[in-house]
């Protein structure tokens, strides 16, 4: 995955999650990050912001965040001052949006809406752009460009919580077999643990046969 000739343009995408050691993006009555975002992980967030991403983010992410990266700007939220700085800062960062259903202009600032096909709209992008493309949230998305080959990173930041009674929104149901080499990790705050990988879609289980 992710080869082409050395004359054409390619955008490395990463799908970016984070996740509770069962396999959950959130869980009912928790704090967002589960309230163990702690400033190891806050400044290497704003380190990544500092990339050149473009986002790409369905539209349930792109209403939280939005509404999320507002009420931070605004100073009437509960989060932290990292915590805002990091919401605050993505109002500035180029997003792309897949949604059939929101109408342009979107308010956020710096989001284009794409109404067609995600992942044709996405290898299109790989094609032309020059810059990172990054995930933001959006597991059905995140599933759909996987499925289609296109992913190059796979990157996951385990927070050490179970959820298995509150948790919501299961990472990898749907998802194909995946094998993964490890390319990164690294540990914030003493408790959060980033594992960085290439993916690679399997037919299924190592040594059987194609059905």
């Amino acid at each position: 995955m992710g080869e082409t000739s050395a004359e054409t343009p390619s955008a490395d995408l990463m799908v970016d999650l984070i996740i509770s050691l069962d396999g959950y993006a959130s869980a009912e009555g928790w704090p967002g990050w589960w309230g163990l975002e702690g400033p190891e992980y806050l400044a290497w967030l704003e380190e990544e912001g500092e990339k050149g991403y473009t986002f790409l983010l369905g539209a349930n992410t792109y209403r939280l965040m939005s509404s999320m990266s507002e009420e931070a700007a605004a100073g009437d939220s509960g989060f932290s001052a990292d915590e805002g700085a990091s919401l605050t800062g993505l109002a500035a960062v180029p997003k792309i949006v897949f949604s059939s259903t929101m109408q342009a202009p979107l308010s956020w600032p710096n989001s284009e809406l794409v109404a067609g096909d995600a992942v044709k709209a996405v290898a299109e992008l790989k094609r032309t752009k020059a810059g990172p493309l990054s995930t933001l949230g959006s597991l059905s998305l995140c599933r759909s460009l996987l499925i289609a080959g296109l992913v190059d990173r796979f990157r996951v930041v385990v927070f050490p919580v179970i959820t298995g009674r509150t948790g919501r929104e299961r990472i990898y149901d749907g998802y194909p077999d995946v094998s993964l080499q490890m390319v990164d990790s690294r540990t914030f705050d003493g408790r959060l643990q980033l594992l960085e990988y290439v993916p690679t879609l399997l037919n299924g289980p190592p040594g059987s046969r194609p059905t």
